[in-house]
């Protein structure tokens, strides 16, 4: 209740009683006696007024007089009158679905989508989803699945094909060259060893006594052998390998070029070679069978996992994937006026289903609050917010009844 209210309908009654007071003595007279009948009428209408304001809410002064504190007494009957008018008068199932109709609920939703889609909480929002659905995901459903399509990949791949390209990369990339460079850098390597100059030369030797000639041919190897050892024959062979490797090496030399050249011939018909063709094919078949790709599969869509639940954390990903990619969503939907006009329909479909289901519940929730509340904390309530409007119109009865007394005090004096 406003105390404001209250100290002026206080007031009001009181100057009306300190005036019938003040007048009384005179009401003999006619101005004094007109204005006392104002103030005894304006007493009279102020005390009625108070009792029936206080009878709404309480016994006045106390005292179980019949008919008054109307609302505690009543309370249950007020309680289902408002449950029954909001039920079927204000709040109809009717009403309700036919405002519904009257919302267009997709463009609000999207236009409050747009609206919201710079906002914090909103960024912050797409990322909590985001994390949630990642980390939802269960990897290891996949794994068989790629770890399958990757077999058949590998068998899938042309064996033919795969040789043609791999030696084309190789002569391109003049891998060929670098190869046979290798093979003459550890040859040359090889030969400069001392038990290889050893093994070079008994290997020569037994070569020389074991090789059978005619006539002098025969003769002169003869003499020839019995002139060197096996230490000589070795550095001499040591040395014809290692200047051969070194002259091999140098990109001018023709016996490079033509070694080279055959090489490449070779490479360039390798492809057509059916054994070769095989050997492709059995280690495609151990790569399907022996290499674990379950396993490696697995661990890689774990890290795949790990790096995507990093990277939907950082601002990059809210400006650079996740809201463009929503908003063209949005501006597409728009768009569509068929998918617009379906969705509309959809919703408000729900919407009418849910308040076919659940209108009872709105008087029951009403009914549960009113509930709760105890008579005192429903009266104080009740006072707060109409207490105002009700007091002044005890001051208007004060001030009506004023009005009226004057007017018959003035009669009755006219008439006597």
């Amino acid at each position: 209740m406003k105390k404001e209210a209250k100290y002026i309908a206080g007031i009001s009654l009181g100057i009306m009683g300190a005036g019938f007071a003040a007048t009384l003595p005179f009401h003999d007279r006619l101005v004094s006696g007109i204005i006392n009948g104002g103030f005894e009428a304006g007493l009279v209408g102020g005390l009625a007024d108070w009792f029936a304001v206080t009878a709404l809410f309480r016994h006045p002064l106390g005292l179980p007089i019949p008919h008054t504190a109307l609302l505690p007494r009543n309370r249950k009957r007020i309680t289902d009158a408002l449950v029954h008018t909001l039920e079927n008068d204000w709040l109809t199932k009717e009403s309700i679905e036919a405002k519904i109709r009257e919302v267009h609920m997709v463009d609000k939703l999207l236009d409050l989508l747009e609206s919201e889609m710079t906002g914090s909480a909103f960024r912050e929002a797409v990322q909590t989803i985001a994390v949630r659905v990642i980390r939802s995901i269960d990897t290891a459903i996949f794994v068989p699945i790629l770890a399958q399509m990757g077999r058949d990949y590998i068998r899938s791949i042309d064996t033919k094909q795969l040789l043609d390209r791999l030696i084309e990369e190789a002569i391109a990339g003049e891998y060929d060259s670098k190869l046979f460079d290798f093979a003459l850098s550890r040859a040359s390597d090889w030969a400069v060893r001392t038990e290889t100059k050893h093994k070079l030369g008994s290997m020569a030797l037994s070569a020389l006594n074991n090789l059978e000639l005619d006539g002098f041919m025969q003769f002169a190897l003869k003499s020839f052998a019995g002139m060197v050892n096996e230490e000589k024959l070795g550095s001499i062979l040591q040395t014809l390998i290692v200047h051969g490797c070194d002259n091999l090496r140098r990109s001018g030399n023709k016996n490079r070029q033509a070694v080279l050249l055959y090489i490449r011939e070779e490479l360039a018909r390798a492809g057509e070679h059916e054994g070769l063709q095989k050997a492709v094919e059995n280690a495609k078949e151990v790569m399907v069978t022996r290499i674990n790709l379950e396993e490696k599969i697995a661990d890689m869509l774990t890290q795949l996992k790990e790096r995507v639940l990093a990277y939907v954390q950082t601002e990059a990903f809210l400006d650079r994937q996740a809201l463009p990619l929503l908003s063209c969503l949005l501006t597409d939907i728009k768009q569509d006026q068929g998918l617009c006009d379906r969705l509309e329909g959809w919703m408000k479909r729900q919407l009418v289903m849910l308040i076919n289901r659940n209108h009872s519940k709105i008087g029951t929730l009403v009914r549960e609050n009113l509930d709760r509340l105890t008579d005192e904390t429903l009266i104080e309530m009740m006072e707060d917010k109409i207490g105002k409007d009700i007091q002044w119109i005890r001051v208007n009865g004060a001030v009506c009844g004023f009005l009226i007394g004057l007017v018959l005090a003035s009669v009755r004096a006219l008439a006597s």
